[in-house]
């Protein structure tokens, strides 16, 4: 595992270690993973609803109904 050295404003810290003290987190590295998973999983699913929207705007139409569209929307939020 890599190893880095990083700077937070107080307010973040205090967050961090509060976190850790409320045993949330083992460690505030084991949290800043975490929050990171947790945004690159919400890059991906941005990525998908850009991708949508940006194919719908270039063919102009779907056959897809809204109902199919909202499942496929939650199936991809629920993971």
């Amino acid at each position: 595992m890599s190893r880095q050295s990083i700077s937070f404003t107080k307010p973040n810290d205090e967050w961090l270690k509060a976190q850790v003290e409320n045993k949330e987190y083992s460690s505030k590295s084991e949290l800043v993973n975490d929050l990171i998973r947790q945004a690159r999983k919400q890059q991906v699913q941005i990525d998908w609803i850009r991708a949508k929207i940006e194919k719908a705007e270039n063919s102009g139409f779907t056959n897809d109904s809204k109902e199919s569209i909202l499942a496929q929307s939650k199936s991809l939020l629920n993971g």
